[in-house]
């Protein structure tokens, strides 16, 4: 029968919020406890009798609590199978009693990581008999049930309701699983942690609380997001976030936060089709959307300063699909909640994270995010004509949103206005045209702009086309071997180029 009756529970945990309802259920059906420490006298002010686990081995807790459980009365209690008439017969020789139920969380590691804990304070938080106990009781799961976290305490408690403190094989497989999910994740923070140091090359990376989306990219496809969205927003309005709405969320708040002055984002597939600065956020939107009034539709709007209600106003009169800001007038919030389904986001934290990854063939590709940004002190005048500071200006700008688009790319911008851009072309003279022509169609006169490329010109025919449509000023990383020709045709026709030596790709 794959039904078994809990009779001997063993109860260690850290955390104690929401146990008392499973003790008393467990209660109810004269289960056992075995306990240590804090959970012994948690469980025994409940009323319950406890059995020390010090009276089970014969050893009381040493080495400062590092060791109390390792020991065969407890560990063979767990592991020994029942059906297996010489493990039987061992556990009577040897006087071991089953265990059934196996409560063990961990210490907190994680935690004390990253509240900044010293080196000796971290290395006391990692679990060695917790996360044994754990992992025994998850192998034998025929015969024990096994609840590895406060996370499953409502879930247990259902079972143990429902069927009378007993549990079939698909409840202690369930468990298990999530047992291993538990232990899974801990060794991986715990050897992150050693990395830092060590840098050994080895992808280990784990993210606990999945959550499935509607569907993937498109309709056919599953999609699930691992991480916890609720430290870095709160949803104030609107419907669940979809697996675009996600990424195209990642691509506005990266872009807006390379800002410190006001400023106002509209992404489009994770390209920006609009970014300006200004005095005020109403300004830098109505700078912004100018860039593109109709991919502006249906896109994802992120600003780095409060909304108030003079940006609501404007902003209301578009069809969007999420806007994010740091903060909210209460009047602002009440007008653009009045679309149901328009998603609002208070950013609460920016990202912080130094690396990306991506599946890729058959394995994993990982790389250092692109976290420079080019600045006045990166720039080398290549032209005999310096760039004057307002086009050095356009030009810083241009190359922040430059360094946030898809490859190939070129930016048209003045000082805190984008214009236009060429996302993804594969040809780099394709992105410039691209640019200049959506440029014009919204009525921007391109005299005096500046251009920003994400990669070297291979050939100065970009340099070229951009004298003809009037730009002046050029900004790229240089490296190319025929820079020189690129280089010459802008002193012959009085064009500022400077070097960056930073390349941003973005595939």
């Amino acid at each position: 029968m794959t039904s078994k009756k809990i009779t001997r529970a063993l109860v260690s945990v850290f955390y104690k919020d929401g146990l008392d309802a499973i003790v008393h259920e467990l209660a109810k059906q004269n289960v056992e406890f075995i306990s240590t420490g804090g959970t012994q006298e948690f469980i025994e002010k409940l009323g319950y009798q406890v059995t020390p686990v010090e009276q089970l081995t014969g050893y009381p807790s040493i080495f400062g609590g590092r060791v109390k459980t390792l020991h065969p009365a407890v560990f063979g209690g767990i592991l020994y199978r029942r059906e297996e008439s010489g493990d039987v017969k061992e556990a009577e020789e040897f006087k071991i009693a089953p265990i059934d139920l196996v409560i063990v969380d961990l210490y907190p590691f994680e935690e004390t990581v990253a509240k900044g804990g010293g080196e000796e304070d971290v290395i006391e938080k990692i679990d060695i008999g917790g996360i044994s106990l754990i992992r025994g009781a998850a192998k034998n799961f025929k015969d024990v049930l096994i609840v590895s976290s406060r996370a499953q305490y409502a879930e247990v408690l259902e079972l143990l309701k429902t069927k009378n403190s007993s549990s079939d094989l698909a409840d202690r497989k369930r468990f298990a699983a999530l047992a291993f999910e538990v232990t899974s994740h801990y060794d991986s923070a715990i050897f992150t942690y050693f990395n830092q140091e060590q840098n050994i090359i080895s992808f280990k990376s784990s993210y606990p609380n999945g959550k499935a989306l509607r569907y993937g990219e498109n309709p056919h496809q599953r999609g699930v997001y691992f991480g916890e969205l609720e430290k870095l927003f709160d949803q104030l309005n609107g419907k669940e976030l979809s697996y675009n709405n996600l990424v195209d969320v990642d691509a506005a708040i990266n872009l807006i936060k390379e800002f410190d002055e006001t400023a106002f984002v509209i992404i489009k597939h994770t390209n920006a089709c609009g970014v300006a600065t200004a005095s005020s956020v109403k300004e830098a939107y109505l700078k912004a959307f100018q860039a593109d009034t109709v991919s502006a539709f249906g896109g994802v709007l992120a600003t780095n300063k409060k909304i108030d209600l003079q940006a609501a106003e404007e902003i209301n009169k578009l069809f969007f699909e999420i806007l994010v800001a740091p903060e909210f007038d209460l009047s602002a919030l009440e007008l653009l909640k009045s679309k149901k389904n328009r998603i609002i986001l208070k950013q609460k934290q920016n990202l912080t994270a130094a690396k990306q990854f991506k599946s890729l063939l058959n394995g994993v590709i990982e790389q250092d995010l692109d976290l420079h940004t080019d600045s006045q002190a990166d720039l080398k005048t290549m032209t005999r004509r310096a760039p004057t500071q307002q086009e050095t200006n356009a030009l810083l700008f241009a190359s922040k949103i430059c360094k946030h688009t898809k490859s190939n790319t070129i930016i048209l911008a003045v000082e805190g206005q984008m214009f236009s851009s060429g996302v993804g072309q594969t040809s780099r003279v394709d992105a410039l045209k691209q640019a200049i022509e959506k440029a014009k169609s919204f009525g921007f006169d391109l005299n005096g702009a500046a251009m920003a490329s994400d990669a070297f010109f291979p050939f100065p025919d970009c340099v070229e086309i951009a004298s003809q449509h009037g730009i002046t000023a050029v900004i790229q990383p240089g490296g190319s071997i025929k820079d020189q020709d690129s280089i010459d045709f802008c002193n012959n026709h009085n064009m500022a180029m400077v070097f960056t030596g930073f390349r941003h790709f973005k595939h």
